[in-house]
């Protein structure tokens, strides 16, 4: 029996039967405890993390899940290190699962190349340059930067008092029209606090049943960017502060999704009702036409990450659009990791302008013969050719991973096995602790014949 499951970053198939003795210790042997692609895990029957209970994933259940897979890792190590006779310099210089954990860490590295900022390159070198440099510095934070915000500010005090008139005088679809209608002029007050210069190419969307709009996602004025041309319902994570207030207050108005990733139990049952909203949403001719990022996070707009297969998998017409912002000015993508959404804008707000292009790509329908993971791939791939992005296999979610943070327990259990290595080496010698041995003498040389031999 064959399984496609995650390990690491990209997507690979491993067999679930049962290795031989002998090819399992070859596998943990050199395999690190840090590393995603760890093939003792690879080669385990799944069948081992069941702890019973129900199908449902309640925090009981998947914690002792999560304490089982890393009781599987340690015993993995300590397979590893047990049996045999050893010596004290092949065990503290077996650097196998080290050097496996660097490699792990170089991959993670070209991951991370999708979510670093573009560094701005000093320009004012030289006297002249200087000046006009300091001159540009002034204009921008000093004269751009306060009628930008004055500007921001007076058009979101009238958006508003005419939201709450709206929705005391009028009702039904008039109300939903005019409300629409509001979004999209916040959105483009937005869009002009940024002094934004925005090229759309092809059709306007309009709303329609059976259509989801799915697009490239490098920051939340993304958002705002589309909807300054035509209100979309979007599917967003619910963020904390004055954003969270206007998700909820307003944009509620459109029928926007949210779902929060901070709660892993929150996050999956918002899972599920995110999903049955969306295909309800997308039955209705009436409602606004659905925009979705499946890339699922913000990308520096150099690289094309995994599309998740959600939105994918509803039985619509996908209508592509390819976002691609031009870094002359300033770089669009927001680094949540780095800081908030309102240092954000401000910087946005404080350059000269944003530039950037938007084109609507034709709508695509699932074939037959495929798959809605091969329907997403070939979707990413129309968006990222159009748009100039590298497409990149990586899931972004991990991104918010960290084994340090996550699994805590786990670095400790590691410390463990190794300190228990290296501690009968420490103790008075005795018959059953390990026997020493230098580099050249004979016991080191036979031993090492040994495993010559036996590698062979």
């Amino acid at each position: 029996m064959t399984v496609t499951f995650a390990t690491g970053h990209r997507k690979e198939s491993h067999s679930l039967s049962h290795p031989n003795p002998q090819e399992e210790q070859h596998h943990t042997s050199v395999a690190g405890l840090g590393s995603f692609k760890h093939r003792y895990l690879s080669t385990t029957d799944l069948s081992q993390l069941d702890v019973g209970g129900s199908d449902d994933l309640d925090a009981d259940r998947e914690k002792k899940i999560q304490e089982r897979i890393e009781q599987l890792y340690v015993d993995a190590e300590r397979e590893k290190l047990a049996g045999g006779e050893r010596l004290l310099l092949p065990d503290v210089l077996d650097i196998s699962a080290t050097l496996n954990d660097a490699a792990a860490a170089i991959v993670d590295d070209s991951f991370l190349r999708c979510f670093k900022s573009l560094l701005d390159e000093p320009w004012n070198w030289n006297p002249y340059l200087f000046v006009l440099w300091c001159i540009g510095v002034f204009v921008r934070n000093f004269i751009l930067f306060p009628i930008r915000l004055l500007c921001l500010l007076a058009g979101f005090i009238i958006f508003m008092v005419a939201f709450s008139l709206v929705g005391l005088i009028c009702q039904g679809h008039r109300r939903a029209h005019w409300e629409r209608w509001l979004v999209q002029f916040m959105c483009k007050v937005f869009v002009f606090s940024w002094t934004g210069v925005i090229r759309y190419h092809g059709p306007k969307p309009v709303p329609r049943a059976n259509y989801v709009w799915v697009a490239n996602h490098t920051s939340m004025i993304d958002y705002p960017v589309l909807c300054a041309f035509s209100p979309f319902a979007a599917i967003m994570q619910l963020h904390p502060g004055w954003v969270g207030a206007v998700q909820k207050r307003y944009l509620n108005a459109l029928g926007c999704l949210w779902f929060n990733r901070t709660e892993p139990f929150a996050q999956a049952k918002d899972r599920q009702l995110v999903q049955e909203r969306m295909k309800a949403h997308v039955r209705n001719p009436d409602s606004a036409p659905l925009l979705i990022f499946p890339e699922g996070t913000c990308v520096n707009n150099e690289y094309c990450v995994m599309f998740k297969r959600g939105a994918f998998d509803l039985g619509a017409t996908v209508c592509p659009i390819a976002i691609k912002y031009n870094k002359i000015f300033v770089d669009a993508f927001w680094n949540s990791k780095r800081q908030s959404f309102t240092a954000h804008l401000f910087k946005i707000m404080r350059s000269w302008a944003l530039v950037c292009d938007v084109h609507f790509l034709e709508p695509q329908t699932r074939r037959p013969d495929e798959s809605a993971q091969q329907f997403a791939e070939r979707v990413q791939r129309l968006i990222a050719e159009r748009a100039r992005l590298k497409v990149a296999p990586w899931d972004g979610y991990l991104k918010y991973y960290n084994l340090g943070e996550k699994h805590p327990d786990l670095i400790e259990k590691r410390r463990k096995v190794y300190a228990d290595l290296v501690r009968p080496y420490a103790t008075a010698p005795s018959p059953k602790a390990p026997r020493l041995a230098t580099l050249g003498s004979p016991t080191a040389a036979g031993n090492g014949a040994a495993a010559n031999g036996s590698s062979k």
